[in-house]
């Protein structure tokens, strides 16, 4: 494990917060995936807090996130069980960004937050950039960095908070039990194809 950069300002015993140049560079493969599968006009973006360090990830589609997700539209609109989920989730206008560019799970609580509110800025441009209708964020404790990122980037619209549907059963049901009603809401599924409202 890499050890996270710690700097201080002459006079002052607080850690300056890393910037994205102090950190990693993103994965460029892992990147890549990801932008193959960014839609057109992002409706609902999801934003997670970074890639797990196990190597898994959303957009490999094998992840615990990955399999929630899927499940949950899967409720919502019981047709996308056959069809390939990854491409229907980008038809309906769903993208998945995280607030870090690295993994971020296996740092100790302090510089993690640090490395979370570094963050803000590279989030705040992909917010601008893509405009979505909707930010859902997968776990609460990001919440605070995410809404200083929308406000940073003139953005207005839903947002929403879940907790990170992780091992306990209790936050897997209220995230599914809070989803569920904003993807019947917000999305359409067509006959042939899946297509947002």
């Amino acid at each position: 494990m890499r050890e996270q950069k710690k700097v201080r300002r002459l006079g002052s015993s607080q850690p300056v917060p890393p910037t994205q140049k102090d950190s990693p560079k993103p994965s460029l493969a892992r990147e890549r995936l990801r932008r193959r599968y960014q839609p057109e006009r992002v409706k609902i973006l999801f934003v997670g807090e970074a890639p797990p360090a196990s190597g898994r990830f959303f957009y490999q589609a094998d992840s615990g996130l990955y399999r929630t997700i899927r499940e949950t539209f899967i409720q919502a609109f019981p047709n996308l069980r056959h069809r390939p989920f990854l491409e229907s989730f980008r038809s309906l206008g769903c993208y998945l960004v995280d607030l870090c560019g690295e993994p971020v799970d296996r740092m100790e609580a302090r510089s993690r937050r640090l490395f979370c509110a570094a963050g803000e800025v590279r989030l705040s441009n992909r917010i601008r950039e893509l405009n979505p209708e909707t930010v859902v964020i997968v776990v609460r404790s990001i919440g605070n960095v995410v809404r200083r990122a929308e406000l940073r980037a003139g953005w207005s619209g839903l947002h929403v908070e879940l907790p990170y549907p992780g091992r306990w059963h209790h936050y897997r049901k209220e995230f599914r039990r809070k989803l569920v009603p904003l993807l019947r809401t917000h999305l359409v599924i067509s006959g042939h194809g899946a297509q947002g409202r």
